[in-house]
């Protein structure tokens, strides 16, 4: 059974009305119960938890990783952003959703800024599956189509993705590499666009297929993590 922690900023529910109306449980308590009803052993941090609820026994209890964050990405302490790196590098899979694009700890494993364009519309969003043998994609078809989405748009300052899975439209004529796989030391990075949190994209049945492929893609092998430093040579 995998183990996933689903970690949530957990900021826009406790202040924003429409955020509350639309995810009572908190975005993290949306993810968790979609999560909960498939073949994964989850829990949840946030935020104001204690070392963001990710001490490094959470950490070292984490298959894969689930990151959701917006208006305090600089409020996230770099221990824990560096403690999260390292478990990455050793095999812990990461999923990083919507915003979370901007967090240090995607910032940091991409090696550059990760800014887009954006607009809140409320407008349509059509997701194209451009990768249709990729695992990440199994059951969803030619697209998503959600009736209200974020407009994230290009150029997206990412690194040329290791696998490109989505690109999205939207009605304003913007594209956007929505989904995005990459691989950092042993570890497995998936990036995925839809959740603005005034939205019900984490209510549909495909966004949830979606995350939960990626997990079970980003979610960490047997192989072992290579040796670094001095080495004594294996001929005499």
């Amino acid at each position: 059974m995998i183990q996933v922690t689903v970690w949530n900023e957990f900021r826009h529910e406790k202040t924003d009305k429409a955020v509350q109306e639309m995810y009572p449980e908190g975005i993290h308590g949306q993810l968790a119960k979609f999560l909960s009803e498939d073949q994964f052993k989850v829990k949840t941090a946030t935020l104001d938890e204690p070392e963001h609820g990710l001490t490094e026994e959470a950490l070292e209890e984490t298959d894969v990783l689930i990151w959701w964050g917006h208006m305090a990405h600089d409020e996230v302490q770099d221990e824990i952003v560096e403690r999260v790196h390292k478990r990455v590098l050793e095999g812990m899979g990461l999923v990083v959703l919507h915003s979370g694009h901007f967090s240090k700890i995607f910032k940091k494993l991409m090696g550059t800024s990760c800014d887009l364009k954006w607009r809140e519309d409320g407008k349509p969003c059509r997701i194209w599956n451009v990768n249709p043998s990729h695992p990440i994609v199994e059951g969803i078809g030619d697209f998503i189509e959600l009736e209200q989405e974020e407009m994230y748009g290009e150029h997206f300052d990412i690194p040329a993705p290791d696998e490109l899975i989505f690109v999205s439209w939207f009605p304003g004529g913007e594209v956007f590499r929505s989904g995005s796989t990459y691989r950092r030391g042993n570890g497995k990075i998936f990036y995925f666009q839809p959740g603005h949190e005034t939205y019900p994209s984490y209510y549909n049945e495909k966004v949830q297929k979606v995350i939960k492929n990626g997990i079970r893609w980003c979610a960490p092998t047997q192989n072992l993590y290579p040796a670094y430093g001095h080495y004594e040579a294996r001929e005499k």
